[in-house]
């Protein structure tokens, strides 16, 4: 096999071991999911599996950490562009639901799977380091809005701003995730009240 090829091959199948890994983590758990039971459904062996990751904690860390890199461009370049900062607040917040709505097994593990990261140190590091720096693009945002005297007086705190409206944007896409029985109003109008609420919640009126 000439090296591109031999090179495309290991990619590729390194990509399948993550997208089998991510499903099995997300329904049957982080613990009770197995290498063999990864291997097989990447079509390899464990011994080949072990060829590109160290363990399950080496596969969670990957996932988590590509997961970050998505969302965090996303809202990173909201960040950087030079509209309005309200405008820009009130994307980010559209943005973080879309992410979670249109990739609900990425969100799920992230954020909704604590016994899949607590202890492991590897993606503890993923989270203090990326996830942290993709939050971060919201609390420059908020801090940003609150310089420029955009919202209400009240609030003095970029980053606990931040903090509110993330648990605020979570809810949703958690509650939509979960939530399957509920008798929820179509969707969109359901995103675009949520996030009127907040933001007429903060800004600064008149």
């Amino acid at each position: 096999m000439i090296p591109q090829r031999r090179a495309a091959y290991r990619e590729s199948l390194r990509r399948d071991i993550l997208d089998a890994a991510r499903p099995l983590f997300v329904q049957e758990g982080y613990e009770a999911t197995s290498i063999r039971a990864i291997a097989s459904k990447a079509g390899c062996s464990p011994g080949i599996l072990y060829h590109y990751f160290e363990d399950k904690q080496s596969i969670l860390a990957e996932l988590v950490a590509e997961t970050f890199a998505i969302l965090g461009a996303r809202l990173s370049a909201i960040r950087r562009d030079d509209s309005p900062v309200m405008d820009r607040l009130r994307r980010s917040l559209r943005t973080y639901i879309a992410f979670g709505l249109e990739h609900p097994h990425h969100y799920t593990l992230l954020f909704m799977k604590p016994q899949s990261w607590e202890g492991n140190e590897k993606v503890l590091e993923v989270f203090m380091g990326q996830g942290l720096e993709t939050f971060g693009c919201l609390r420059a945002l908020s801090t940003e809005a609150m310089e420029a005297g955009e919202l209400r007086p009240a609030i003095r705190d970029g980053n606990e701003l931040a903090q509110s409206l993330w648990v605020a944007v979570h809810g949703l896409v958690a509650a939509q995730i979960m939530v399957c029985t509920f008798p929820w109003v179509e969707q969109t109008r359901l995103v675009d009240r949520l996030v009127d609420v907040l933001i007429a919640g903060v800004e600064r009126r008149g």
